[in-house]
């Protein structure tokens, strides 16, 4: 029966470019907010509790202005106690202090609003500490969850989204959030005085205070202005700073291209222009939030008139004592505070929202490896047997990358990958690392299917050596176990020995403890390459993955390489993707990929005999490896 090859996998495209559009930046998202809340309910005591604190607080600040307009005015400085404003109980509590204690009514009343003012104090003080504590804590829950979901995402996610505009979702537009949520958290303290003033001064005087409340509504309209004018402008903002990020990651992570093609002056003026569009939009979010203070400071200053003009009239004609004229100018400040400091926090609540909504839409993307259902249990130690059968592949799905490639790599064997520039070499190893999706039936693992296969099962059985080795922050031994539990300070010791790279540590001024600089920069590459073969071996998979990992390598370093790469490879199935002659001799077979498909197999000699594509690419390398010995000598001479 005809084994018909399987056809590629058909799966929707997810449209990346959604990832970072516009969002709508809606200002009261009720969804968004409780979604956000949801990290805050482990911490609900703290918030109870700061609740609590800054009602007390709240209530005490309100006491403080009765003490200085009723008590001291009205009833110490001018003698009326008649007044038909309310006084809370505080003139007789002076005056049963003033009794009992046997001192001055003017000493009571600095006590009354000292002991008060030390309950604001303290209470505000402890009510922000416990919002704050409960809001980080919220957030770094928050933060971790959304790193740890930005790790599961597959590899197809980062050939598509920038860097840059990932790192702003995790650092700024979580940093937005705080800001947002410490804000509404003091507006509560905020408004707790607000409704109290409120109904002391329609209590007092109707006409005067429903006055006032007419300069409400014109706050209320100039905020819904302002709010229409700034939305789409902190959008912009947020955008102009994610642009700022990227461009910034992806120079400094190619800041050695950039020297060597000397495009510092291009690229200072390609940031100079996005720097200039974020200032323009800082500008124009700073010039409206002035104007908008600016608008509500006048308010105010209207609303101290009024109660001068209508309040001096009425304290004239014994309709309110002096005390309570002046009451009403320290409640007014609590009647427009709220008001003006929410207008401020909706400038906050802008950004936020469009924060949250960039937030909330990295945790939403699903996008990840297929895994299996019900996966299979692999034994304690696998034989290595690698079957590739009629692969059909591509990152996009009209676009192909391997077609029909069928190879098998016994239990043991080493397998050598050639071919020319885009022929699907490293496509092929990736696919057998589970980091794209493919159809079932394509890859197999000791005669088991790859899909069938939970893929951190599969990666802890392949060791996968790139030629761009990456480094952690941290030390050597950091960077040889990768903190994992079973690889023991011994085993990461003996692991280095073998693949020649215990020498060079050693002779480091704090050996396996030296601290390794970003990207590990004071190493040299060949250090770096045995310090992987270290990693790999400590790790100690069946299945060994060499993606060109020998094709920077110094030949003053290529013989203790080649010699640690035989005894990484050593009782291991080893699959090579290398240019260096050395290593492809050495494979028990040689697989010749172009165009994705297979284009020869056999041995290194075979394929030699049949003068066909592999003769072309060797004679090529012998040819280049023939004119550096060539230039070598001349140099010695």
């Amino acid at each position: 029966m005809e084994n018909k090859p399987n056809k590629p996998q058909s799966a929707a495209p997810r449209d990346h470019a959604m990832f970072d559009a516009d969002l709508s930046g809606a200002v009261l998202n009720f969804q968004l907010l409780t979604r956000i809340l949801r990290w805050l309910r482990p911490y609900r005591i703290r918030l109870w509790v700061s609740g609590a604190l800054v009602l007390i607080a709240s209530f005490a600040a309100v006491l403080m202005e009765v003490v200085i307009s009723r008590v001291l005015v009205d009833y110490i400085i001018v003698g009326d106690v008649d007044s038909p404003m309310p006084d809370l109980g505080l003139i007789d509590l002076t005056k049963s202090l003033e009794v009992s204690l046997g001192i001055p009514a003017l000493y009571v009343a600095g006590g009354l609003f000292f002991f008060l003012m030390t309950i604001v104090g303290v209470l505000g003080h402890w009510h922000r500490l416990t919002l704050i504590d409960a809001i980080v804590k919220a957030l770094r829950d928050l933060r971790q969850d959304l790193f740890a979901h930005l790790e599961s995402r597959p590899s197809s996610f980062y050939d598509r989204v920038p860097v840059g505009r990932i790192m702003t979702r995790v650092t700024n537009d979580v940093e937005a959030l705080y800001e947002m949520l410490r804000g509404l958290g003091s507006l509560v303290g905020e408004f707790v005085p607000f409704f109290v003033a409120l109904t002391i001064m329609l209590s007092t005087s109707v006409k005067l205070t429903l006055i006032l409340l007419m300069l409400v509504p014109v706050v209320g309209f100039a905020t819904y202005f302002f709010r229409k004018a700034t939305r789409e402008i902190f959008r912009q903002v947020r955008n102009s700073v994610s642009a700022l990020n990227q461009f910034l990651q992806e120079n400094l992570s190619g800041m050695q291209v950039v020297q060597l093609s000397q495009r510092q002056d291009r690229n200072r003026a390609a940031y100079t222009a996005i720097n200039q569009e974020n200032l323009a939009q800082e500008n124009r979010s700073i010039n409206l939030t002035t104007y908008y203070g600016a608008f509500n400071d006048s308010l105010a200053s209207v609303g101290l008139g009024m109660i001068i003009f209508y309040g001096g009239g009425a304290v004239v004609q014994d309709e309110m004592s002096l005390g309570g004229v002046i009451l009403f100018t320290r409640f007014m400040n609590m009647l427009f505070t709220p008001v003006v400091l929410l207008g401020e926090q909706l400038n906050v609540l802008f950004r936020a929202m469009a924060s949250g909504e960039r937030i909330f839409q990295a945790l939403d993307w699903d996008e990840q490896i297929r895994e299996p259902e019900h996966p299979a249990r692999l034994p304690e130690r696998l034989s290595g047997h690698v079957e590739f059968r009629n692969v059909f592949f591509g990152y996009r799905p009209d676009e192909p990358v391997l077609k029909d490639v069928s190879v098998v790599v016994e239990a043991g064997k080493k397998l050598a990958i050639v071919g020319p520039t885009g022929s699907g070499k490293s496509t092929l190893i990736r696919l057998l690392g589970r980091f794209y999706d493919f159809p079932d039936g394509m890859i197999f693992l000791d005669h088991i299917d790859l899909q069938a296969i939970a893929s951190k099962d599969v990666r802890r059985r392949i060791g996968v050596v790139l030629q761009d080795f990456h480094i952690f922050s941290g030390s050597i031994l950091d960077n040889i176990t990768l903190s994992d539990p079973r690889i023991s300070r011994e085993r990461a010791i003996s692991a280095a020995k073998t693949v020649n790279a215990h020498a060079f540590i050693e002779a480091l001024p704090e050996g396996y403890d030296a601290p390794l600089v970003e990207r590990g920069a004071n190493l040299s590459q060949g250090q770096r390459q045995l310090l992987a073969f270290a990693r790999v071996l400590a790790a100690d998979p069946e299945i060994l993955v060499l993606d060109e990992a020998t094709a920077s390598i110094d030949t003053e370093t290529e013989i203790l390489i080649q010699d640690g790469l035989r005894r990484l490879m050593a009782g291991r199935t080893s699959i090579l993707i290398a240019h260096r002659l050395q290593t492809i001799q050495e494979a028990d077979h040689v697989l010749v990929l172009a165009e994705g498909r297979v284009q020869e197999y056999g041995s290194h000699e075979s394929l030699l005999a049949a003068d066909g594509l592999y003769k072309t690419l060797h004679d090529l390398q012998f040819q280049d490896a023939a004119s550096i010995n060539s230039d070598a000598s001349v140099d010695e001479h």
